[in-house]
């Protein structure tokens, strides 16, 4: 009796062994390291329930060091299996270094176009190397508190828009457009890149600046810089020192109407003000044009090329580019949407009306961030920060902030030499 029983534990241990011996392992870098929780109690166990025999860590560093720790693991051999990658040229370069794999043939890769997986894809667009996770899009946050009480509508025009300011600035209660220019950042970024594409028709003025058709100081572009000096009205009193985290404080305390905005922002004023009443809009119609979108490439992710589990590894992106994982990701995120083209619900009303754009307006990301920004100095997406934020504070004219930055990407970048 005695050996039948331990030849019945023997039995068991070797199986537990063998089943141990089975599953992967798969270590994720990231530079996301205010997610591990997400990660660790909801993306993970939903993942691992669906395939049991792989078992995955997230194992992310502080984002500004993530970069040079990420290129002395890959050099070490000491990287993770997955890689998350930032957009455009920092992951191209691992990819021409042979550090990360092509995901061409991954099961999945269909469910993104071209403007999803231009970030992680190779200058010609025939490799892609990262599964697209998530993206930002832009718009304006507002108060539909202070909109209902000075019986304000959703403007969808650049006029409508200037007569909501002036109607916000009349009431004399509020500040008409929260935004500062001490960081500089801002002016572009939820600025000139929020209502410009509108006015550079996206992916066609956008293209445009690569191929060399299309100038900063010229057409759409001029038009952008144009437009957003007409805000300079209707900015905080002392804007000119008003910093991203002010600009937060004001906008959640009520003191402010309408907010340029990137999503991120959702889940920051959630948890600042949960009474503040959020709506959100489009990016306004500036002319004729219909209106465009940036949905701004965010996260991606690959596979080390020195990885010996790429094999599970493909599975776990090929989940992460389905459905499941854009359910899970996209309302633990409010604001950070996954960018596969798959059928997903938001619970936040906000989140869900910036997804809702993607269906009512074209889609472009910043016109600074694919190929334009390679040289140091002067650097494309620095000099829209300078000009943007000078436009605004009245130190440069729409032409002159179109000129300083037009002759600068000209001084370096040879399809706009001389133009």
């Amino acid at each position: 009796m005695k050996g039948m029983l331990l030849t019945a534990s023997l039995l068991s241990m070797c199986a537990g062994s063998l089943a141990s011996a089975q599953k992967t392992t798969l270590t994720i870098e990231s530079w996301r390291n205010d997610d591990i929780k997400i990660w660790r109690e909801s993306i993970i166990p939903a993942f691992e329930k669906q395939y049991p025999n792989i078992h995955v860590v997230f194992s992310p560093t502080a984002p500004t060091e993530y970069n040079a720790v990420l290129d002395a693991k890959l050099k070490a051999g000491t990287a993770g299996d997955l890689i998350t990658c930032r957009p455009f040229d920092k992951s191209l370069e691992l990819y021409k270094a042979k550090q990360v794999i092509s995901l061409n043939t991954l099961p999945g890769m269909n469910n993104f176009d071209a403007v999803a997986k231009a970030a992680w894809s190779t200058d010609d667009g025939k490799t892609t190397f990262c599964v697209p996770m998530a993206s930002v899009i832009h718009g304006f946050l507002y108060d539909k508190k202070a909109f209902a009480e000075l019986g304000l509508s959703v403007p969808k025009t650049e006029t409508a828009f200037l007569a909501a300011l002036d109607k916000i600035k009349a009431s004399g209660k509020y500040v008409p457009i929260v935004m500062g220019t001490k960081d500089q950042w801002e002016s572009a970024t939820m600025g000139y890149q929020n209502i410009g594409p509108t006015a550079w028709s996206g992916e066609t003025g956008r293209k445009g600046l690569i191929s060399g058709a299309a100038q900063y100081n010229k057409g759409g572009f001029l038009t952008a810089f144009t437009a957003l000096a007409k805000w300079k009205p209707y900015l905080a009193p002392g804007y000119q020192a008003l910093a991203y985290p002010d600009a937060q404080n004001m906008f959640s305390q009520g003191r402010g109407v309408v907010y340029p905005a990137g999503s991120w922002d959702i889940g920051t004023f959630r948890q600042m003000n949960p009474k503040l009443d959020l709506g959100a809009f489009p990016p306004y119609s500036i002319g004729s044009n219909k209106c465009v979108i940036d949905d701004q490439p965010d996260i991606g992710m690959g596979i080390n090329a020195g990885s010996k589990n790429q094999a599970a590894a493909k599975t776990f992106l090929t989940w992460v580019a389905s459905d499941s994982f854009a359910q899970i990701y996209a309302n633990a995120l409010p604001g950070f949407f996954p960018l596969a083209n798959v059928k997903y619900t938001l619970k936040d009303p906000v989140a869900q009306e910036f997804v809702n754009w993607r269906t009512q307006c074209a889609k472009s990301f910043r016109s600074s961030y694919q190929v334009l920004s390679r040289n140091a100095n002067p650097n494309n997406e620095n000099d829209l920060w300078n000009a943007s934020s000078q436009l605004l504070n009245g130190t440069l004219t729409p032409q002159a902030a179109a000129d300083m930055v037009q002759k600068n990407l000209a001084s370096w970048y040879a399809p706009q030499k001389g133009k």
